[in-house]
């Protein structure tokens, strides 16, 4: 099997672009179930890539219904050390407007009903998790944004990203809550992505694509479905740009991530007592500390 460092975890319009050459879908089995959908891989400037529609390719999941750890453990059977998330998000700051970019470097959970670990059944970790985002990776992105000029996009570094829990979108009162709490956005997707990213010791960064500002905005009532959709559209073509300057990047001078050691003094239970089956479904994870 092909290995790819490199992983891209978005809509599922990232992986067309003309760039990307020797196409194929790739299907992984898991011991937590199926991933979303079929991996597109392929080559970008001769750099292994594999993308993932983090909702399927029809966008028939819900957020509370993605497969998270099936996805990033997936990844990690795939060989990914580096993997951007692509994510539409709705601005929680008057200067983070629609069309800009954000790369968060901070996380407030606010998900219910999500699994947001690997372990359990007789095998207990504890990764730290204060920076949860790849400092390195999350660098990359950013010089690679700047590097681009693209139109009408101005990129924000560091933020704080609110995942809720959806499918609804924030009441006002909410919205409130999470600017007097200082976040930059709000979105659905990146957690536990983000948590699960770590416990497989890949390293993770967001690169969040404001659609619109929520629901405490004054003018959010003028905003319209059709604007947003536009929004999404140019969103991803722009996507698609700074993933290519990203790939070409990380091929050329890949950084050592601490995310790559996380698990190093995360597991509590000595391994050589764990149960035997709990070991083999998470041999993909262990199999350096067995």
């Amino acid at each position: 099997m092909t290995t790819y460092k490199i992983g891209v975890i978005g809509g599922s319009g990232l992986y067309k672009m003309d760039a990307l050459k020797d196409i194929e879908e790739v299907r992984v089995d898991t011991p937590f179930g199926s991933p979303s959908d079929a991996f597109i891989t392929g080559k970008l400037a001769g750099v292994p890539v594999v993308f993932l529609a983090r909702h399927g390719r029809n966008h028939h999941l819900l957020p509370t219904d993605i497969p998270f750890r099936a996805n990033i453990h997936a990844l990690k059977q795939l060989g990914v050390e580096y993997l951007i998330s692509a994510s539409a998000i709705g601005s929680l700051q008057e200067a983070i407007k629609p069309l800009d970019m954000v790369i968060p470097d901070q996380f407030i959970d606010r998900t219910r009903n999500r699994v947001a670990t690997f372990f359990g059944e007789g095998i207990v970790a504890h990764i730290g998790f204060g920076d949860p985002v790849c400092t390195q990776l999350a660098d990359i992105l950013a010089d690679s944004v700047d590097s681009l000029n693209l139109p009408e996009v101005h990129l924000h570094r560091g933020g704080t990203y609110v995942c809720m829990e959806g499918p609804a979108f924030s009441t006002k009162a909410e919205s409130h809550l999470y600017r007097s709490w200082g976040a930059s956005v709000v979105g659905m997707t990146n957690l536990p992505e983000a948590k699960l990213a770590r416990e497989a010791e890949i390293a993770y960064a967001t690169l969040a694509l404001v659609t619109d500002y929520d629901c405490w905005h004054p003018s959010h009532d003028s905003v319209t479905v059709e604007m947003i959709i536009e929004n999404l559209h140019r969103n991803a073509a722009n996507a698609q740009q700074v993933i290519q300057e990203v790939v070409k990047r990380l091929n050329e001078n890949p950084p050592e991530s601490e995310a790559h050691s996380a698990l190093k003094y995360a597991i509590l239970t000595p391994l050589d007592q764990a149960p035997e089956a709990t070991k083999t479904k998470l041999q993909a994870l262990l199999h350096k500390y067995l």
